[in-house]
C-alpha cells in the first residue's frame, strides 16, 4: 500500500477541485465539496497537515486511490 503524502486542508480542496468537486459551502473551518454524486467534508485548520486517517478517509470518500491522490497533490 502506498503512503499518503501529508497535506493541508486547503491543498486537499484544490486536489478535489481538479477531479470535478466544487465547493458547495464553508461552515466554520470545514469546506463542503460536492460533485453531483458525492459530498466530501474537508477540515481546513490553517497550516496544520491533516491527520493520516482523516486524509485517507477523504480520499476514500472522493473515490480516489492513494496513488491518484498523491499524483494530483504533486501537481499543485
Amino acid at each position: 500500500m502506498s503512503k499518503m503524502i501529508p497535506a493541508k486542508g486547503n491543498d486537499v480542496v484544490k486536489v478535489l477541485e481538479k477531479v470535478g468537486f466544487a465547493i458547495k459551502r464553508w461552515k466554520g473551518s470545514h469546506a463542503i465539496l460536492d460533485n453531483g454524486q458525492r459530498i466530501v467534508v474537508v477540515p481546513c485548520h490553517g497550516n496544520q497537515d491533516l491527520p493520516k486517517g482523516t486524509q485517507r478517509g477523504i480520499t476514500r470518500d472522493a473515490d480516489l486511490t492513494i496513488d491518484e491522490f498523491n499524483d494530483l497533490l504533486k501537481q499543485i
